[in-house]
């Protein structure tokens, strides 16, 4: 909890996290990151391929959206664990 609320604290405008929305409209890991990559073609290569199957595997996808300075600018990352998608959302933002 610390960590998301200093995640919070080192952003100017918003923070969002989803977790599993893919389970919302029954779709598989897979169905639901080739459907977001219609929109964003590198998406699964911003993802990293090692992440990717493990999303696959685990059936969970996290997403994180953080604008640090406006809110105009920002930075998302899908990853399969919420503590370390929020580390590496940390170092972003935080220039690192």
């Amino acid at each position: 909890m610390n960590k998301l609320k200093e995640l919070l604290s080192n952003c100017k405008a918003s923070v969002s996290i989803t977790v599993n929305q893919h389970r919302d409209y029954y779709q598989s890991v897979k169905e639901h990151i080739e459907e977001q990559s219609l929109i964003d073609e590198e998406l699964i290569d911003e993802i990293g391929k090692e992440v990717y199957e493990e999303m696959k595997k685990t059936n969970t996808i996290v997403e994180i959206q953080a604008y640090p300075n406006t809110p105009i600018g920002s930075y998302r990352l899908f990853h399969y664990d919420i503590d370390k998608a929020i580390d590496i959302m940390l170092s972003c933002v935080n220039g690192g």
